[in-house]
């Protein structure tokens, strides 16, 4: 009397959805050296966590007797889970069915795993792969018709930049929809090989008179590059292994705050070595990756974007257990100057610290904006101008460590000059509106070309300005406040991290991250 024969019924259903594209589909799969969408949730899961919506949404094939003949899943599997034993919402594109294209999926499905993380407030990861729901020209045949285009959902996608944390893996070849659904997120990752991802592909370019293959026109290289996504990795693996880490750093919505992590690392510990991480001559430069070891905690520096805007480095990290935002200069790049690349990632950076109320940590090197033709080509001024303005929107607390130059507008731009300027020189603090060395020749130009000797007059100038370089003299005016022993970098950041933390509010920002 009871409902037996209906359960059995339904186990029979997702046992035939779990079949995905069936066994050949499969192979194909492993073949190419990609794991299933159903593997990959496995393995980015905590272990059974995973409760799956819809598994049995398909296509289906009734006998004349009315009865299930076959069941064909839809290609995109969803549902909840748990990253180290916090609430997370995953959906992945199931390439085996159709490869991942439109006209074998239930749209549906997608739209109702971004829903479900905004509205549940839980972090959402998405495993791309394929069109990720968009378009296959089979379908015109199927339908009988076209359509005019509309992304179903995307509100949701969108709305979900400024309230969740989200997370895209291009996990093989992606295109058009998919491809977007890559860029639309927080953070992206490419396996380096096999995932490569276009606006279209190959076989469409190439009808334009190119001859390139899907690595040549979309691998990882070209994108981590071009700041299409921010990272590539060597296998999926270390792909889920980054995006739980990349997690562990945020709150699982903007309606919290960043949780505390461990507090092993002795927060006054001072390393020797850093009274001379800076070299005296101004023309050599030093290992900004090494100093940022050194001061944050051990071992929980965490880049992000290493390959595109190379002139600042930015990534997660922690200080005395507290999620901060890191920001830092890199002198072997454009010396530390901003280019228009440079600008567009820390607009992007400074907006996740801001969304997701992380204080921002400033390690300083910045000798202005790039110069020349190609600084004016690419609008170099223009995404300054923006990097600018987000640095100058953002709410959450600041805190720069001037290590040598501040100049110019960018410059200007190591942080909100109108907060309260919480800030440490170190002694290799150099500043201004222009470096002496470029500035002589010209607001001296008549002196030098009037004298006997251009080269001595110069010189001369040089060495009198010199004289008035001095950081010490600025903090004589006050005009910066405090000078300190580079050793003590670590244990003021603790000290400010322990004073950030509780000035932290959460709630939805002013100014959310957009793509």
């Amino acid at each position: 009397m009871g409902w037996e024969e209906e359960v059995a019924e339904l186990r029979r259903r997702e046992a035939l959805a779990r079949r995905m594209g069936g066994p050949e589909k499969v192979k194909r799969q492993h073949d190419g050296g990609k794991l299933t969408v159903r593997e990959r949730i496995g393995l980015l899961l905590d272990p059974g966590s995973f409760h799956e919506i819809g598994a049995i949404a398909g296509r289906a094939t009734y006998g004349a007797d009315g009865g299930l003949e076959d069941l064909a899943p839809a290609n995109f599997v969803m549902g909840r889970g748990r990253i180290e034993g916090r609430p997370v919402v995953v959906g992945g594109d199931d390439f085996t069915v159709r490869g991942g294209a439109a006209d074998a999926a239930i749209w549906q499905k997608q739209v109702m795993s971004e829903q479900m993380a905004g509205e549940l407030r839980l972090p959402i990861v998405r495993l791309v792969d394929g069109t990720g729901g968009g378009g296959s020209v089979k379908s015109l045949e199927m339908d009988g018709r076209t359509y005019v285009p509309a992304n179903p959902g995307w509100e949701h996608v969108v709305a979900n930049m400024g309230r969740v944390p989200v997370v895209a893996l291009a996990l093989g070849s992606v295109a058009g929809l998919g491809a977007a659904r890559v860029a639309t997120s927080h953070y992206s990752l490419m396996v380096r090989g096999t995932s490569q991802m276009f606006i279209a592909g190959p076989p469409v370019v190439n009808r334009l008179g190119y001859d390139l293959d899907k690595e040549s026109l979309g691998g990882s290289a070209i994108h981590v590059r071009a700041g299409a996504v921010d990272d590539e990795v060597e296998s999926e693996a270390e792909a889920f292994a980054r995006t739980r880490r990349f997690l562990s750093y945020l709150p699982s919505s903007v309606h919290e705050l960043p949780a505390r992590g461990p507090t092993a690392d002795e927060a006054g510990r001072r390393e020797e070595w850093l009274i001379e991480a800076i070299p005296k001559d101004r023309r050599k430069v030093y290992r900004t990756r090494k100093i940022l070891e050194a001061v944050l905690d051990r071992d929980s520096f965490f880049e992000i974007g290493r390959g595109f805007g190379r002139a600042s480095i930015t990534g997660l990290a922690r200080l005395d257990g507290w999620p901060v935002a890191v920001l830092a200069s890199d002198p072997y790049i454009h010396g530390g100057g901003w280019d228009a690349a440079t600008a567009q990632k820390i607009v992007r950076f400074v907006d996740l610290a801001e969304t997701f109320h992380l204080p921002v940590v400033h390690f300083v090197d910045i000798p202005g904006f790039l110069i020349g033709p190609e600084a004016e080509a690419t609008g170099t001024i223009r995404h300054g101008a923006r990097a600018l303005a987000a640095i100058y929107q953002a709410s959450v607390p600041w805190c720069s460590i001037l290590m040598r130059k501040a100049f110019g507008v960018a410059g200007a731009a190591h942080m909100n000059a109108s907060r309260l300027r919480y800030r440490y020189a170190w002694p290799s603090g150099d500043w201004g509106s222009l470096p002496v060395e470029g500035g002589v020749e010209a607001a001296y130009r008549a002196e030098i070309e009037a004298a006997p000797d251009p080269g001595l007059r110069r010189r001369e100038i040089e060495e009198r300005l010199n004289r008035v370089r001095s950081p010490f003299r600025t903090a004589e005016a006050f005009l910066v406040e405090e000078i300190i022993d580079p050793r003590d970098t670590r244990p003021l950041l603790c000290e400010f991290a322990d004073l950030a933390a509780k000035l932290r509010r959460a709630g939805p920002s002013a100014f959310p991250m957009r793509p």
